[in-house]
């Protein structure tokens, strides 16, 4: 019975995954497909690289904190455990984001300054990254619980509003970057605020905090996050510093044409992979932390055959239906890029391919591991990225991904050994944590 309760739970994770990936993967590429129309590359290049600063801020000043929250969500045994560690996860993440925040609005005034851009771009990619990360931070402590019915309409909602608005943006205010950020400005803001309030009644009822528990929290919290900061960095320039060399080796123009294919080859294996990490990611670390390995083991067994599968499908469908993609999803004036797509579609499986098999690595707390293997990703593009650009041109930047993001997932599996099953496990609970804090009354008797 108990197999069976588990098994439904794992199904419903799973339906409520897939639906909010696959509503929002739908939205994103119709509102990729009418910005184009509207829009220049120059104008879509320039707004995918400051929405590659926001990038950035949320992975390494923020993400950091919110994967630690949801790896001891599972270690909490009641209300008032979860209330502490949001607490302790909420007030690091709300620092680090402001100072996120004034270095990029410092690095803006220096820009200004040497290029003469638009401050004001730069203060509305504070504001954007401001608002994107208190989204992820809501859907994915929410994940964390296993409430994927909420995080999947909080993830929706936002992604449907936010092409709807940066296309009414773009109708009022006229085809610029500015206009693309100020609609995914007040698209989130409107989404967070209303799901903020719905899971903020639905914990009404939490108890007083306990401030020596959130502040030991704080401290675990950054052991475990640390380590994730340059790896969230290396992360961003392996995903995201493709547009910043064809930028420097070529044009904004050509950084449009890139950003808009990737964007719609990388969504749709990112959403695909993101269904299968939302439903066995929580699944996998309570059974870890629970100290149940052959479960552990089964769950990321069959994580790993669906995520291979996903990739040597996926591949082989872009490389088949390449043109046909780029006439239902692009402009025609993006079309000269569809030769990109099958080498980007690669790249993004074995990106896919490396997050799984470093999971033993996140659930034995061994961030710096993982970390190793994204340093070996980083180095690989740094090396490869310029090389192949400046030979090669636009097609050198999607034959870089499948060299940098094969190495790293390769380094990771090595350092993991996801086909080995865990041993000598044992329960481990905040509630420890909190017990010492706490000491029982001594009896009188």
């Amino acid at each position: 019975m108990l197999s069976l309760l588990k098994q439904k739970r794992l199904l419903g994770d799973a339906f409520w995954a897939l639906a909010g990936q696959l509503v929002s993967a739908l939205a994103l590429l119709a509102g990729t497909r009418m910005l184009t129309e509207l829009v220049a590359p120059d104008v879509f290049g320039y707004v995918a690289l400051l929405s590659g600063f926001v990038a950035l801020g949320v992975a390494v000043f923020s993400y950091p904190f919110i994967c630690a929250g949801m790896r001891m969500l599972p270690e909490c045994n009641n209300q008032q455990q979860r209330f502490a560690l949001h607490q302790a996860v909420f007030g690091l993440t709300a620092r680090s984001t402001a100072l996120a925040m004034a270095v990029l609005l410092l690095g803006g005034a220096v820009s200004c300054y040497v290029n003469d851009s638009e401050i004001g771009l730069y203060a509305l990619t504070g504001l954007l990254l401001a608002v994107t990360v208190r989204r992820e931070l809501g859907i994915q402590l929410l994940i964390g619980e296993r409430r994927q019915r909420g995080a999947s309409f909080w993830q929706t909602t936002d992604s449907l509003l936010r092409p709807l608005l940066a296309i009414g943006m773009v109708y009022w205010a006229g085809p610029n970057p500015g206009a693309i950020l100020l609609g995914y400005i007040v698209a989130s803001v409107a989404s967070n605020t209303l799901w903020s309030i719905v899971h903020g009644a639905d914990s009404e009822s939490r108890s007083a905090s306990q401030p020596r528990l959130i502040a030991q929290l704080r401290r675990s919290v950054w052991v475990y996050a640390l380590p994730l900061i340059p790896m969230e960095m290396i992360f961003w320039v392996n995903g995201v510093g493709d547009r910043y060399v064809i930028g420097y080796f070529l044009s904004a123009a050509d950084v449009g044409l890139y950003a808009a294919v990737y964007t719609i080859i990388n969504e749709a294996f990112n959403r695909s992979a993101m269904v299968l990490l939302r439903t066995f990611q929580p699944a996998y670390f309570h059974a870890f932390a629970g100290g149940n390995g052959r479960e552990a083991f089964a769950v990321l067994k069959f994580w790993l055959s669906a995520i291979v599968a996903l990739g040597v499908v996926g591949t082989g469908l872009v490389l088949l239906c390449k043109s046909w993609v780029a006439d239902l999803l692009l402009a025609q004036s993006y079309h000269s890029a569809v030769g990109l797509m099958p080498a980007i579609a690669m790249g993004s499986a074995l990106h896919a391919l490396g997050t799984v098999v470093a999971q033993p690595l996140l659930a034995k707390k061994n961030t710096k591991a993982v970390l190793k293997g994204r340093l070996c990703g980083a180095v690989a593009a740094a090396v490869s990225l310029p090389l192949l650009v400046a030979l090669y041109g636009l097609p050198g930047a999607a034959i870089a991904n499948p060299v940098y993001f094969g190495i790293e997932a390769l380094v990771l599996a090595l350092l993991a050994k996801p086909w080995r099953k865990p041993t000598g496990m044992h329960r481990v609970a905040i509630a420890t944590m909190a017990a010492d804090l706490n000491p029982a009354p001594l009896s009188n008797s």
